[in-house]
């Protein structure tokens, strides 16, 4: 199937106008999310994975580890909100064209006092495939309610933007 530059716009208009988190437009069909992070990206690459692969995706915020799930995902093209210079590299590196309204040096975490958690585990990765087992990890974490493993020291850099 040739993919629809029309509905890769609809995507990115259903972002904006229905504060979803992320828009995925495969196969013909657009599909909206709602949860906060990584999480839907996560269920999306291990439950339905086809829904990935060829796909476009319009994310409000994309940092390394979002970016991450799309590349392991196979996805064919990004637009972002804001997405920061770990998660540009990554895609980049991967060969997956992405558009983008803001670049950031970071993405902040919700609290807005450092850089976000998944961001901070997948700061020294090189790959999706060295992300993966991390994000799973901090997946499995927020799922059994403990929480985001400690971040590491040092990694947040002076320049970081807060997000709203």
């Amino acid at each position: 199937m040739i993919p629809d530059p029309n509905l890769d716009r609809q995507a990115i208009e259903r972002l904006h106008a229905e504060g979803c988190s992320c828009v995925v437009h495969s196969a013909g069909a657009l599909y909206s999310f709602h949860q906060r992070g990584v999480s839907d990206l996560w269920q999306l690459l291990h439950e339905k994975p086809g829904l990935l692969h060829g796909a476009f995706i319009a994310d409000k915020v994309v940092g390394k580890g979002a970016a991450a799930l799309m590349a392991a995902g196979g996805v064919r093209g990004v637009y972002a909100r804001t997405l920061s210079r770990p998660a540009l590299g990554l895609l980049e590196e991967a060969g997956i064209p992405v558009e983008y309204e803001c670049l950031v040096p970071n993405i902040i975490n919700r609290a807005g006092d450092g850089i976000c958690p998944v961001e901070s585990l997948c700061a020294d990765a090189r790959t999706p495939e060295e992300c993966l087992p991390r994000i799973g990890e901090f997946v499995r974490r927020m799922r059994e309610g403990r929480g985001p493993a400690p971040e590491k020291s040092g990694t947040e850099q002076p320049d970081s933007q807060k997000l709203s």
